[in-house]
């Protein structure tokens, strides 16, 4: 698989080190014109080598689509592992907390047992199931239109019933999280849920592995500046690390 002139290969590299690169930076940085470096973007493409996006190029998809639980449940295995094994140091004695649907909220629910006293609200039946488990974790399941492909419930009913609570944490997880277009999930219903998940809750923690930077799924849930932590792996670059650190995100990389 030959790339056919330096330049791209300087093009790779950034792209692996930043996760995307811009037209207009990549033309300031080889002295070249953009049409040059747009065909450079497009002959990459062709070899499967980046994604092209409005103004540059990604690393991986931009848009995330609906994939069905089953699926996900064998992506990220390890990485998912330990962002929710992270995620339990968030947890203390007493808390009243949403934990919303997804692998790696999953994940988290598997690894609860321990605590003396907790109240937890979720829309995921999976969770719900993992939770009933333990005696000493009272679990409240929200009720609505069940999502097959979730696993989950949403809809108007879910969030009437959100509305009479108030609770100090949410674990979230998301499709993607954009720095301009913030968090999203790949199902309108979902990210309105989500939003009111947000609503009611004082702290907001983000579970979302490294290929979910910089993705936006089709339903907003929110701007990055209303999460307080994220959680992710190692994949992440060093740049979106930054860039979301500056917004005020405490990001914490496993």
């Amino acid at each position: 698989m030959a790339i056919i002139n330096i330049r791209q290969e300087l093009i790779l590299e950034e792209l692996n080190q930043k996760g995307y690169v811009n037209v207009v930076e990549m033309c300031e940085a080889h002295k070249v014109s953009s049409v040059t470096i747009r065909k450079d973007l497009s002959f990459l493409e062709n070899k499967n080598l980046l994604h092209r996006t409005h103004g540059g190029a990604s690393k991986q998809p931009i848009y995330a689509f609906e994939r069905n639980v089953s699926d996900k449940e064998l992506l990220q295995v390890e990485q998912k592992k330990l962002i929710a094994k992270a995620a339990l140091d968030y947890i203390k004695e007493n808390d009243y907390i949403i934990m919303g649907s997804g692998t790696t909220i999953h994940n988290l629910s598997k690894m609860m047992g321990g605590f003396q006293k907790l109240t937890v609200l979720t829309p995921s039946l999976k969770v719900s199931l993992e939770l009933c488990k333990h005696s000493e974790i009272d679990t409240i399941q929200l009720g609505g239109d069940i999502r097959k492909a979730s696993t989950s419930v949403v809809g108007a009913i879910a969030e009437g019933i959100l509305s009479q609570f108030s609770c100090n944490k949410l674990f979230i997880g998301t499709d993607g999280l954009h720095l301009e277009f913030g968090l999203s999930t790949s199902n309108a219903m979902e990210a309105h849920l989500n939003q009111a998940m947000i609503d009611v809750a004082e702290k907001v923690i983000v579970l979302a592995d490294s290929t979910k930077m910089n993705v936006r799924g089709f339903g907003k849930i929110c701007n990055v500046e209303k999460i307080d932590v994220l959680i992710t792996d190692s994949g992440i670059d060093i740049e979106t690390k930054t860039k979301l650190e500056d917004l005020g995100l405490n990001v914490v990389v496993v």
